[in-house]
């Protein structure tokens, strides 16, 4: 169950992405944006996720996953809902009320994939961590599949607008339902004691969240550490390999529809269907 609900949230973090993409043509027609102007709003998600990272991890570490990925969630839906209603700004402020939005949310779902590696390394032994690792990873791509074309019927059915604030309730609902079923597993009230034995020593780190005696001194973000990351041959190559992958789905999770559309002509449903290909 944590592993799913993992995965559906996952999922809608990526759809929560891509939903200025598919409405992109018609929020750019309708604000009066160019494309200059849409890419500098492309881009403000990368750049607030990009500052939060290192702060979200530190939070992880400090306040525990469920409570940093409680607010994540439900601030990343309320920014995803409330572009929805940016045009009731005036054109002047429109464009820079969706770049703001945008910056926002990826300030919110900055700490996502951090909190999801901490909870599978609590509950999940050494030889089954890489499996789930693996299944709520592919989250993101499923996310692409399954939301490109209902994004765009929404688009092409209700407007542009429908598209942010369908998305944001879905949200708002897994928060809920974050809240009501994920636990750490010392306190989870199905968990049995022979399964928590069986779980840490394997090699799952069931009391990560709790604090230890002592550790509050030594807590908090350290200049070396992240000296000591930068200096290791190993985490260079995943952050090189890592921003290789980036720039091609970057661009299917940006510009990809807006091309389509514009450039092939495409309606916006056709364009939602072919989104989820590749």
């Amino acid at each position: 169950l944590i592993l799913l609900i993992i995965f559906i949230v996952t999922a809608v973090n990526y759809a929560d992405r891509a939903t200025l993409s598919i409405a992109g043509t018609e929020v750019a027609k309708e604000l009066q944006l160019s494309a200059v102007s849409m890419g500098y709003i492309f881009s403000a998600f990368g750049w607030a996720y990009l500052l939060m990272q290192i702060p979200g991890g530190w939070l992880l570490d400090k306040f525990g996953s469920k409570k940093v990925y409680t607010y994540s969630l439900f601030f990343w839906s309320l920014f995803t809902f409330l572009q929805g209603f940016v045009d009731m700004f005036p054109l002047a402020w429109a464009g820079i009320s969706m770049f703001f939005m945008r910056f926002m949310l990826g300030f919110s779902e900055a700490p996502s994939f951090p909190a999801n590696a901490r909870i599978v390394a609590a509950w999940f032994p050494t030889k089954e961590r890489g499996t789930a690792s693996a299944i709520f990873n592919s989250a993101q791509y499923f996310s692409l599949a399954l939301f490109s074309p209902l994004l765009g019927w929404l688009t092409f059915a209700w407007g542009w607008e429908h598209v942010f604030t369908v998305m944001g309730v879905i949200g708002f609902v897994l928060t809920a339902l974050w809240i009501k079923l994920i636990h750490n597993p010392t306190d989870h009230p199905r968990m049995s004691a022979e399964e928590l034995k069986f779980i840490s020593e394997n090699g799952a780190v069931v009391d990560m969240d709790h604090k230890k005696p002592g550790s509050a001194a030594a807590s908090g973000p350290k200049l070396h550490y992240i000296k000591q990351l930068l200096s290791n041959r190993m985490m260079l190559g995943v952050f090189f390999g890592q921003y290789f992958i980036n720039t091609i789905t970057w661009f299917f999770l940006t510009w990809f529809p807006i091309y389509l559309v514009q450039e092939k002509g495409m309606s916006i449903l056709k364009v939602g269907l072919v989104a989820s290909i590749p």
